[in-house]
């Protein structure tokens, strides 16, 4: 089984299971990840689950969707490979993926 690092704004370093199928989001939370909000549960409608992928792993996980992008547009941290948590579904091939969080969720 592989495994994905989540990185609080602070340095503070989280590496949990990587279990394929799952979201990113969820992933966070069933390991009480610090920083992932996830107000609207997953459906793209907040931006609370806002992560930056390591600039090494976007290729992995392909494109945001035009709805993730008008998320992201409204998030003060946003960076070129900010993603929300919620619309990335993991794969065995997202491991040693890196996801850092910003200092404060929209």
């Amino acid at each position: 089984m592989g495994s994905i690092t989540f990185i609080e704004h602070d340095g503070t370093q989280h590496t949990v299971d990587l279990e394929p199928g799952k979201s990113l989001m969820q992933i966070a939370l069933d390991n009480d990840v610090p920083g992932i909000d996830a107000d609207c549960g997953g459906e793209c409608a907040c931006g609370t689950c806002h992560v930056i992928i390591e600039s090494h792993c976007p290729s992995i996980i392909g494109g945001a969707t035009g709805d993730e992008l008008q998320m992201l547009d409204l998030t003060p941290e946003r960076s070129d490979t900010s993603r929300l948590a919620c619309q990335i579904i993991t794969t065995d091939a997202m491991d040693g993926l890196v996801a850092r969080l910003p200092e404060f969720q929209m």
